[in-house]
């Protein structure tokens, strides 16, 4: 039963929801209020356009992998469905405060935020926080209603409309992808804040207790489980090399050895910031908080562009963030904000990425707009533009593009693909987008799976839509991880190999982690290769529910989210104006550079996405997902 408030008015209802099957009151419902409630063809930043946010019915539960929440609007860099998930407390403190769901509309007439408090909703102004970050904002907000309010909250970003900009939970758990944060701004929308201390009720307290204790055990033998609660954990990258070609390097332009460092374990010592906000009811601690030593400098400022003197001081500012408490590391920064740029210093990407949340960008299409933005300037396409290797330069170009200061920053701040159209000839050969939103930095050339992943799925490409190709490599994946996978319906192969079971397979793949999503179920707990096998799964729900779930129902609740999201991109597309920036049609290739240019070196030489391979694979990977569930 979703709250929808309307910030224009402060007017709140409530729709009962709850006749209906297969939505637990997570992002299948919320697609749904979008194509009832808002017409085709709107604006992203109409004040008809709806934002929801949700726990549903399982999210924030003190249970192994049920700390999640949802955020989804109309996405003003794909045009599409934009979905977001952030982790960590804030699901808890939804519930706790009474609501499953939120449905936003309209636009408040001064800078607001939505107090949802003991199952009532409210609006209210803040004016003093325009310009705050994300920290800052959060501070002030538990200030007025206790140290235990759990914020949603924007930066300066969404309130630039940057249109990858981010919502930030709790100091350090992004809902990062796909513009939401900018959603927030359109509607003058600065936060959303959970109070309240209401018990999350389960059916069986045995049964989930019982799951805990074996997810508990279970980090001392899944791998993938004891590298995220070890330090410094599943995203911070250290260690060996990485093979030629498995990440991003320079915009995906280097396909040989990177000539970058990777950080070693010992890199991270004394960079670890103290957080009592992980995930409520899970036993890991995959999400930590890095940012550099502290040092009693000032932040650079909006405008401040870096060369010679400037750049050093901003170089040093960037170090001694004030915003230490928002470096929440997600796997993706340092190959976003680190060897997609060309740089390899540990400290630089831990503030640039920190800087990130406490502004509201996303790293992952900030990082992607700059690396665009690099090869247009070195190849001559972007005059005066940022170069490849420039540390010193990053905090002067993320504050420029989160306040969409100056030419460049008011061009980048529209992400890479429209930036291309305004560049001019040429340009769009190097913007690593699909459906608009730019690429993880996951090269799909050695994994064709997760590109067929990144060009198909309905929402936009993320990373972890579906396991990677490499997991089920008969001889480097995890071998563990093979019987659920072929329970699955992915029995290991060659992660190279690109045919029409690639198809098959990753659709299947994509389905399950799908489920995973419309429940709000962590995917980096659950099947194939971490401890919540799709049995443990079924178990999990129906004991927080109080209802029989199996296997089959989770892939089920996988398929109606993607039908959802389909269908409601191919209405989005039909209707869309000329000239409005989105793509003409339903976009589901990948640039031109994966079909033609192989990686030169090292385990994955040679690896290229043929594209007539693809083709055919891409096509079964639909007719897959077309077919019914048996």
């Amino acid at each position: 039963m979703p709250f929808i408030v309307d910030v224009t008015s402060g007017n709140v209802e409530r729709e009962d929801r709850s006749a209906e099957r297969g939505h637990y009151g997570g992002s299948v419902l919320g697609l749904r209020l979008m194509s009832e409630r808002t017409p085709a063809g709107l604006d992203p930043y109409d004040p008809r356009a709806l934002l929801y946010v949700a726990a549903g019915r399982l999210g924030g539960t003190a249970a192994p992998g049920l700390a999640k929440a949802v955020f989804l609007a109309k996405s003003p860099l794909t045009g599409v469905a934009g979905e977001a998930h952030a982790l960590g407390p804030f699901a808890a403190g939804m519930r706790a405060a009474g609501a499953e769901a939120v449905a936003v509309v309209g636009r408040a007439e001064r800078l607001s935020y939505v107090l949802v408090a003991g199952g009532e909703l409210s609006v209210h102004e803040c004016a003093e926080l325009r310009g705050l970050g994300v920290a800052a904002t959060t501070d002030a907000l538990r200030s007025r209603h206790g140290a235990g309010a759990h914020v949603a909250a924007i930066g300066p970003a969404g309130e630039s409309l940057v249109r990858y900009a981010s919502v930030v939970t709790d100091h350090a758990f992004a809902a990062g992808r796909y513009g939401l944060g900018a959603v927030f701004g359109s509607k003058n929308l600065k936060a959303v804040v959970c109070v309240g201390d209401a018990p999350v009720e389960v059916a069986d307290p045995a049964a989930v207790a019982e799951l805990a204790a074996y997810y508990r055990a279970a980090l001392a033998t899944n791998p993938l489980a004891a590298l995220q609660a070890g330090e410094p954990g599943f995203a911070g990258w250290a260690g060996d090399p990485l093979d030629p070609g498995y990440a991003a390097v320079r915009n995906f332009s280097v396909p040989g050895p990177p000539g970058l460092r990777v950080p070693a374990a010992a890199d991270y010592a004394g960079r670890a910031v103290s957080t009592t906000g992980s995930c409520p009811g899970c036993p890991n601690d995959c999400l930590k908080v890095y940012a550099p030593p502290s040092r009693p400098t000032p932040t650079p400022e909006p405008g401040a562009r870096a060369s010679g003197q400037e750049a050093a001081a901003d170089a040093t500012a960037m170090r001694g963030l004030g915003e230490r408490r928002t470096g929440g590391l997600g796997q993706e920064a340092f190959l976003s904000l680190g060897w997609n740029l060309g740089i390899d210093d540990l400290d630089t990407v831990l503030a640039a990425n920190a800087r990130c949340n406490d502004l509201g960008l996303d790293p992952v299409s900030l990082g992607g707009t700059l690396a665009f933005a690099m090869e247009c300037a070195e190849r001559g396409l972007l005059p005066g533009g940022p170069a490849f290797g420039d540390a010193a330069a990053l905090p002067g170009l993320i504050a420029d593009v989160a306040a969409r200061s100056g030419p460049l920053g008011d061009l980048l701040a529209e992400g890479s693909a429209r930036a291309a159209r305004r560049i001019g000839p040429g340009a769009e050969a190097y913007a690593m987008t699909v459906k608009g939103a730019e690429l993880p930095c996951f090269d799909p050339r050695p994994q064709p799976g997760i590109g067929l992943g990144y060009a198909v799925a309905p929402g936009g490409p993320r990373y972890d839509a579906l396991e990677h190709d490499l997991d089920f490599d008969p001889v480097a994946g995890l071998a563990y991880s093979f019987p659920e996978a072929a329970r699955v319906g992915a029995a290991p192969a060659p992660a190279g190999d690109l045919d029409e079971e690639r198809g098959r397979r990753s659709a299947r793949l994509l389905r399950l982690w799908s489920g995973l999503d419309a429940l709000n179920v962590c995917v980096f707990a659950s099947s194939p290769t971490r401890p919540l096998t799709v049995d443990r799964l079924a178990v999990l729900v129906t004991a927080v529910l109080g209802t029989e779930f199996t296997p089959a129902d989770l892939l089920a609740a996988g398929q109606a989210r993607l039908d959802e999201m389909r269908a409601y991109a191919l209405r989005e597309a039909a209707a869309r104006p000329e000239g409005d920036g989105f793509p003409a049609r339903l976009e589901e290739e990948l640039p031109a550079r994966f079909h033609e240019e192989p990686i030169t070196a090292g385990p994955h030489r040679g690896a290229v996405l043929d594209l007539e391979a693809f083709a055919r694979a891409r096509a079964a990977f639909r007719e897959e997902l077309g077919r019914p569930l048996r």
